[in-house]
């Protein structure tokens, strides 16, 4: 009996010993939001997830399949979720309450950038044979501008709006998925379409093989005065021989994928998953996870570019220690 008791109390003083180093590294649980299955936003999710979890930093990390930026939005809002793929612009109207249905009067407060980590673009497709050479051009056009309250349909009204056209000024709004719109413009039932989308689409490649369809330019000019008004524009180059029967390089604006997350994460998690993806671990960001474009465009130099909500303070502290400028609008709000 007595060597029990005695073993008891060993175990006993050395749980007292052990449990300061336990309690000291509670473990942070994040859910990652991104997009369907099918896209882009899932697959790097989870590559994100993969790197964090093989780390070992104390953050465990879960990828969720989700509606996309809107929903993301949202549910870092709600609390559902703690780190997110989303569109800039979206980032922008749900943080401001403002652009889309989902956010009017609703701003999602809690939402904090971390980075914007590749382009998504803004193609404004045309029927060669509906001579449209500009955005001002499609007065009188019938043209796809997105589903109803959809980032799609603001951004249409936005261009739009920058060449005086409104969408009352179009002979049909059409409306819907924008996959059906690609086959409605290569069938000639309308002139013109806006699509965000990453470069050399699949779908619009395809499209361009069986239709005459030629990229619609914005000019510089427009561009900056886009991006004067809307943070979340800049300006992007389509390069000749993109599409078939692209034979010049053709100016747009493109938003950007953003990784956001909620205000409620603590300085130092944010902090920790930000150097090991951004730095510590960088190479194996570029490589392994299943995104083409993220070694092709992401920088943590340029990673402000395009951000229009503020940033995270664990965020801050990495570009302020990696050396990169941060604007005034970018400071985390005062609690």
């Amino acid at each position: 009996m007595a060597r029990i008791l005695q073993a008891m109390m060993v175990a006993f003083v050395s749980g007292l010993m052990l449990a300061p180093y336990v309690f000291a590294q509670p473990t942070t649980f994040i859910t990652i939001g991104s997009g369907s299955t099918t896209g882009l936003y899932y697959p790097t999710s989870v590559g994100m997830a993969k790197i964090i979890n093989e780390a070992n930093i104390g953050i465990r990390a879960n990828a969720r399949s989700t509606g996309g930026s809107v929903y993301n939005a949202g549910a870092i809002q709600s609390g559902e979720q703690q780190l997110a793929l989303a569109q800039n612009n979206i980032a922008y109207f749900a943080y401001n309450g403002t652009g889309i249905t989902a956010f009017q009067d609703k701003a999602t407060t809690e939402l904090r950038s971390l980075a914007a980590l590749y382009p998504e673009i803004i193609h404004i497709l045309a029927r060669k044979d509906a001579n449209i050479g500009s955005p001002a051009d499609l007065k009188g056009k019938r043209v796809y501008v997105g589903d109803v309250g959809s980032g799609t349909e603001q951004d249409t009204i936005n261009i739009l709006g920058a060449h005086g056209v409104t969408l009352d000024d179009l002979q049909s709004a059409v409306r819907g998925s924008a996959g059906s719109a690609v086959g409605l413009l290569r069938d000639g039932r309308i002139d013109a379409m806006f699509y965000t989308v990453g470069l050399g689409s699949a779908a619009i490649v395809e499209a361009a093989q069986t239709a005459p369809i030629t990229v619609v330019p914005i000019s510089s000019d427009k561009i900056a005065e886009l991006h004067g008004e809307f943070a979340f524009y800049s300006g992007f180059t389509i390069p000749q021989g993109t599409y078939p029967g692209l034979d010049e390089d053709v100016s747009t604006v493109t938003m950007k994928a953003m990784l956001v997350a909620s205000a409620d994460l603590p300085e130092e998690a944010v902090h920790e998953v930000m150097n090991l993806l951004f730095k510590d671990k960088l190479d194996t960001f570029y490589n392994d996870v299943p995104n083409p474009n993220l070694k092709k465009y992401f920088k943590v130099e340029e990673a402000l570019e395009g951000v229009p909500i503020p940033l995270h303070p664990g965020a801050l502290k990495f570009y302020q220690e990696a050396g990169v400028q941060v604007v005034e609008d970018l400071m985390p709000p005062k609690s």
